[in-house]
């Protein structure tokens, strides 16, 4: 049992080097702007902190609400000394950690014939290679397993779709009991599905439809049957938890459907995947992919066990089916793809095997494994650091400036909401369209209660302003890619709210 314990916590160990490893590469890429300044990614520091801070919660969302993520991001605000930027960086570590707990999962059993701690570090290792190598600064590429170190690209969903996998294989691969899995099931689905309704199209659906299939072949009907209706009913009740938080949710997400455009959609995709692939690290990455893909089809072809068959078939049937969903449904937003990388890395873990090698070599081999990893995350440490702590003069001499005027101002979405993270009352930048009605989007609608602003911000992401009526600001502050313009004692109203 101690051998056990040991080999459970040595995992975790090298988890973490290689967890450090990955977000160091990753943030001291272009692929930092990102983690730590893009306007999309810091919706749930934002909400976080604005639940820490006390104040008034009146939250415009959209179709997802982040539950899991914000609890995490609070939860460490709450207890650390750090800045956002930290916490940040801290929470990409806990991502990719909370990965590898999953992918153990889904590995299954030890038994003498299995190494499943291995192999689910293994599984590990591929995803942070495949995450380093997206090095682009833009939201909208098809870098794909980066997103998983952000707080705000589905980072719980796609962890809950791994470990979904890996409660039901824990079902499969026992011959009676396993209540704690079904529960644990149905409670996933659930709360995934609440805090994120892609859960359904990611998970549900392709998991559902494997047992489905299993249904009609497998001898334990009943079991089968079971998991199918603990998944099913779990995703409804999240759906019917989301009603009573509908006057958070501005946008349901219904319109993003559109069938009719799904030429433009497969171009677009297309055009991505072109994108994606005129980088050597682009191609690394899109051969991995292709390569586990082909892995877990031959696995499932030659499996010896149900549950082996599932978690493979999952590897390579959830990214087929999720990228025909998203071309037949006209999508454009390339994070909806993100199961094209990380389901295909179940195939790794799908038949963790111990290899029979001389004890002597064994030791050796995993003696050689520990040291790179310790090495690998030593180093990644001050990396890490530097890559969070790294200064922006720009950014610092908005803050400081509103701050000290202790008055209210607004900006544009992408302009404002790094400025009004990092501020000590957030509330002091309100987020406006160019027109300066209120946007009501990912952002506190008690911000609007305000009423009027008396100083704007911009940058080159603003859209030109067309005021009600013209006015000169008394002052014009040169903070670097930010201006403000100060109208001093001119409040500029507001205008209604729009999402």
């Amino acid at each position: 049992m101690q051998r056990v314990w040991v080999r459970e916590l040595a995992g975790w160990v090298g988890a973490l080097a290689v967890a450090m490893i990955t977000v160091a590469q990753v943030a001291s890429s272009a692929r930092a702007d990102l983690l730590f300044r893009d306007g999309d990614s810091l919706v749930v520091a934002m909400f976080a902190r604005s639940v820490l801070s006390g104040a008034p919660l009146d939250w415009a969302m959209s179709s997802v609400l982040f539950l899991p993520e914000s609890a995490v991001f609070a939860g460490l605000d709450a207890v650390l000394p750090v800045d956002v930027n930290g916490l940040l960086t801290i929470d990409a570590v806990i991502n990719m950690l909370a990965l590898y707990g999953a992918l153990r999962l889904v590995s299954g059993r030890r038994r003498d014939d299995t190494a499943p701690v291995s192999w689910a570090l293994l599984g590990l290792a591929v995803f942070g290679i495949l995450a380093m190598t997206d090095v682009s600064g833009s939201r909208d590429a098809l870098e794909l397993a980066s997103l998983l170190l952000t707080t705000t690209y589905y980072c719980s969903t796609v962890i809950a779709v791994v470990l979904s996998a890996g409660l039901v294989r824990r079902v499969i691969d026992r011959d009676e009991g396993g209540t704690g899995s079904l529960v644990a099931l149905g409670a996933t689905a659930a709360v995934s599905t609440l805090s994120n309704p892609l859960f359904a199209a990611w998970a549900t659906v392709p998991i559902a439809l494997l047992l489905a299939v299993m249904l009609i072949r497998s001898p334990r009907r009943t079991r089968t049957a079971t998991m199918l209706v603990v998944l099913v009913l779990g995703t409804a009740m999240g759906f019917l938890g989301r009603i009573p938080l509908r006057a958070w949710i501005a946008n349901t997400g219904a319109g993003y459907a559109q069938p009719e455009l799904w030429p433009e959609s497969a171009g677009y995709y297309g055009t991505l995947l072109l994108d994606r692939t005129a980088t050597p690290a682009g191609i690394i990455g899109a051969l991995i992919v292709l390569a586990l893909i082909a892995s877990a089809i031959a696995r499932t072809a030659r499996a010896g066990d149900p549950g082996t068959r599932f978690v493979a078939t999952v590897a390579w049937v959830t990214p087929v089916l999720v990228a025909i969903g998203a071309i037949a449904l006209g999508t454009h937003a390339a994070r909806y793809l993100q199961p094209l990388v990380f389901a295909p890395v179940l195939a790794v873990v799908a038949a963790p095997r111990a290899w029979r090698v001389p004890r002597r070599a064994g030791a050796l081999l995993a003696a050689a494994a520990t040291v790179v990893l310790v090495i690998g995350g030593t180093f990644s440490v001050p990396r890490l650091a530097a890559a969070s702590a790294a200064p922006d003069a720009d950014l610092a001499c908005v803050t400081d400036w509103v701050d000290a005027s202790g008055r209210v101002g607004a900006g544009q979405f992408w302009t404002v909401r790094l400025p009004k993270l990092h501020l000590e009352d957030p509330a002091r930048l309100v987020q406006v369209d160019h027109e300066l009605n209120g946007y009501a989007w990912l952002v506190n609608r008690a911000d609007f209660d305000v009423g009027e602003v008396s100083f704007l911000v911009e940058d080159a992401q603003t859209v030109p302003w067309r005021l009600s009526s013209p006015v000169i600001p008394d002052e014009v502050i040169d903070c670097g890619r930010y201006r403000i313009l100060d109208f001093g004692e001119n409040g500029l109203p507001l205008g209604p709210q729009r999402s």
